[in-house]
């Protein structure tokens, strides 16, 4: 072979070599300051050479495996016990050819959080909408044992493998930039649980549930239109669940909170069947079974022509009722006739604690959801409404029942005098209405809620009919 064609043969060599050879490479999901959750294996992730060794070590153990011709690989760790000792954790690849560090690595609960602006809203707020005590708790943020991931937002068209974020740990700082309810949220956990707590927050505000649906899912949805063109791409069929949601699973979660509902007011007749699925496609793909999924209702607010948002309220209530590990706080007294963005977020990620510390850690004795409607009898002109999840009773903490509704079979309604009495029974009436047949409960876009359980936890809307 002549010196010319054997320096070709080198290049062509180089050039194989190169395009075969790919360095050692993890999602953004794993990064330094990261949270693994505990008691349940660890799926980790990524990509190196084809065909190539590599090998994920961390709290002891070392798995291994090989990479797929595509350069993708899985690995899982055995279940991990929580522990906020600072340990590193590393993978490397064909006998540390390549060899990834990760520092300050703890393991304890992790929760996704998601959602539109309610949920992504962070203690500094927007502009002249604040947080109501997000100076006193970003004071108190500094816990190198709350740890924060924000999800870059990526609207796209199919899913993308990877997504723009990195761990770190709560300081005013961080805190201050971070989803408030989802802040809170982790706060009052880590300081119960006495673990590692870490939130993944992927929401973007303005967006449809469909944005975070696989479309496969949405077209069982009865009536669904998937063929309307929506200008913008955040709000189309699963563009946010393939750029926000598909890179992060199969990440290790307990399970997700989630506040969203506005920018679906207008189709609550789809809205239960569309939230339930997405509930479902996410607990599909994450394939862990039925993982706890926590939503805050929409609080009320002067929606004006677009529809009675009482009804998407509705339809996040039957969510709760028929989706199995789901809960819902509450938030019909904190709302803002002219704010979509009401300020008590600690208060409404505390109501969403309460289910997770009751349902998910064996708390005994807290109290967890609001007074719900259970069933209704008729003497007279009085109706008596019973309510479940109101153990001790009702209580309008000494304001005037309001906003309550009676109609009789003219489906006419009338403002009722309402009445706690004993027994946690509500009684109902109006001189107008002889023989009732139906109560509707904050059936409008603006109310202030005051019927209560005596854990301080509000009644949703609610009605009796079905018209």
């Amino acid at each position: 072979m002549n010196r010319k064609l054997a320096s070709y043969a080198l290049l062509l060599t180089l050039l194989f070599a190169s395009s075969a050879s790919a360095e050692l490479r993890l999602p953004a999901i794993f990064s330094d300051h990261m949270i693994l959750q505990r008691g349940a294996p660890a799926a980790v992730w990524g990509w190196s050479d084809a065909g190539g060794r590599v090998t994920v070590r961390f709290a002891g153990q070392s798995q291994a495996t090989t990479a797929a011709p595509d350069g993708s690989w899985t690995v899982s760790l055995d279940a991990l016990e929580a522990s906020a000792e600072p340990r590193e954790f590393t993978v490397e690849s064909d006998n540390g050819k390549d060899t990834v560090r990760l520092q300050d690595v703890v393991v304890g609960e992790v929760w996704l959080m998601s959602g539109q602006s309610n949920m992504a809203m962070p203690y500094r707020g927007y502009g002249n909408q604040p947080i109501l005590g997000s100076n006193e708790a970003v004071v108190r943020a500094t816990n190198r044992s709350l740890r924060l991931f924000t999800v870059q937002r990526n609207a796209s068209p199919d899913p993308v493998d990877d997504v723009v974020g990195r761990w770190e740990t709560s300081t005013p700082a961080t805190a201050l930039e971070f989803s408030a309810i989802g802040h809170a949220y982790i706060t009052l956990l880590e300081d119960v649980l006495g673990v590692p707590v870490g939130g993944i927050d992927s929401s973007w505000g303005g967006t449809p549930v469909q944005a975070w649906t696989e479309r496969s899912v949405l077209a069982a949805v009865e009536g669904i239109d998937l063929t309307r063109e929506r200008p913008r791409a955040q709000d189309r069929p699963e563009y946010l669940y393939n750029g926000m949601i598909h890179p992060i699973v199969p990440f290790g979660i307990r399970g997700a909170i989630w506040y969203q509902g506005e920018s679906n007011v207008g189709e609550p007749q789809l809205y239960e069947g569309m939230f339930a699925g997405m509930i479902g496609n996410w607990r599909g793909r994450w394939n862990r079974g039925a993982f706890p999924f926590y939503f805050v209702q929409i609080a009320p607010y002067g929606y004006g022509d677009r529809g009675n948002s009482a009804y998407l309220r509705e339809a996040q209530l039957k969510t709760m009722l028929h989706v199995p590990s789901s809960g819902m706080a509450v938030a019909l007294d904190v709302g803002l006739e002219r704010n979509i963005h009401p300020p008590e977020k600690i208060v409404v990620a505390e109501r969403l604690a309460y289910w997770a510390l009751a349902k998910d850690y064996g708390m005994e004795g807290v109290q967890y959801s609001g007074p719900v409607y259970r069933e209704m009898s008729v003497e007279g002109n009085e109706a008596t409404l019973s309510f479940d999840y109101a153990p001790d009773g009702l209580s309008s903490y000494g304001a005037e029942l309001t906003s309550f509704t009676i109609a009789g079979a003219d489906k006419v309604f009338h403002a009722a005098e309402a009445q706690i009495v004993r027994g946690g029974t509500l009684k109902v009436s109006s001189d107008a209405v002889a023989h009732p047949v139906a109560v509707r409960y904050a059936w409008e876009n603006w109310v202030v809620g005051t019927l209560f359980n005596t854990a301080g936890l509000p009644a949703s809307s609610f009605r009796t009919d079905e018209w």
